[in-house]
């Protein structure tokens, strides 16, 4: 099969070197053709220090990438405050993206090249890292076969322990602090589990001997007509990445996943209590084992080349990326949630 032209733009995102070291895994699917380097961007970045990822990788300009014959995608992982505008020029040129999260500061320019990405029937991705995790879409498929009941409580944790001063400082450039830049991930699953909330309330909140502009102890809550969901992220969490934490609960059962993923060499596991049996499972606990996982973006890299190749429908609409970035900007405080929204992507 005819591997996928591809290039990144950016080295500054914090999955940036992730994304490359995947796509350099996969030869027999996609060709790199080079990397453009933005570490000379002013916007707010934690990454793009270390450049072994991309020893012998091409380096170009971006318009340099854009004018590679036969190119077909990117992955667009610049800073945070860059990536919108990216991927607006990426899809200017045609090109099938990978775009990292979040979505911008703000709804429009999103929504607008989520807007141009329909009308040319653009593959579009966003690079929220739980789409395929194996554990949070068998939570997914537990919720939409019913196996929980009516769900009321969902809570999830996202934080963690990482980085110095530095990293605080870096959080404080975002009006959202670490909601928006990590607590984004947990919504965009909420939202495709169930859908648009009824009311969005931020709680961003700085942790003790740091100016109160570093939102990077925070906390938001998601109310549903049943359901309420509390997210939270902080960055002084005591081993926070492998107490990373989901629980769902519904009149039926329960699921409960902590940490959200390792890369320890052991088994991903999530607990399941069912009140009722059906067709895969018996009443009572279960643990279910999801074998060891070896790297976090291989699946969702290669769902975007099935994308590509026409063989699959991309399972995240223009209109689900456009409703979780809604959400994201509620809850991490850039706007008041409106219930009564239209969407006007076409």
């Amino acid at each position: 099969m005819k591997k996928i032209k591809i290039g990144q733009i950016g080295v500054c995102h914090e999955h940036a070197a992730g994304k490359i070291t995947t796509l350099r895994h996969l030869p027999e699917v996609y060709e790199i053709v080079g990397v453009v380097d933005d570490r000379g961007s002013p916007s707010a970045k934690y990454a793009g220090s270390d450049l072994a990822p991309y020893e012998g990788l091409r380096w170009m300009t971006e318009a340099e990438l854009f004018n590679v014959p036969g190119l077909q995608a990117a992955t667009v992982e610049t800073p945070n405050g860059d990536l919108v505008a990216a991927a607006t020029r990426c899809m200017a040129h045609n090109l099938a993206m990978h775009m990292d999260k979040p979505g911008g500061e703000s709804l429009e320019p999103f929504a607008e090249l989520l807007k141009g990405c329909k009308e040319r029937k653009l593959p579009f991705q966003m690079g929220y890292m739980f789409r395929n995790n194996p554990a949070m879409r068998f939570c997914l498929k537990a919720v939409r076969q019913n196996w929980l009941g009516e769900l009321f409580d969902i809570q999830a944790g996202m934080s963690h322990n990482y980085g110095d001063i530095t990293y605080q400082q870096y959080l404080g450039r975002f009006g959202g602090g670490i909601l928006f830049n990590l607590g984004a991930h947990l919504i965009d699953f909420v939202v495709a589990m169930l859908g648009q909330p009824e009311k969005v309330t931020p709680f961003l909140k700085s942790t003790s001997g740091l100016a109160e502009t570093i939102k990077n102890n925070c906390l938001t809550v998601l109310e549903y007509p049943h359901a309420i969901v509390s997210l939270r992220a902080s960055s002084r969490e005591a081993d926070g990445v492998n107490n990373r934490r989901l629980k769902i609960c519904g009149t039926q059962g329960t699921l409960e996943l902590c940490p959200l993923e390792r890369f320890d060499g052991k088994p991903l596991q999530l607990r399941m209590t069912l009140l009722e049996g059906n067709a895969d499972y018996r009443a009572g606990a279960h643990t279910v084992d999801f074998g060891v996982m070896a790297d976090r973006y291989r699946e969702q890299l290669l769902e975007l080349a099935k994308i590509i190749r026409g063989e699959i429908q991309n399972p995240y609409t223009y209109e689900h990326d456009y409703l979780v970035q809604r959400v994201v900007l509620a809850a991490a405080g850039y706007t008041k949630w409106e219930k009564q929204h239209a969407c006007h992507l076409g």
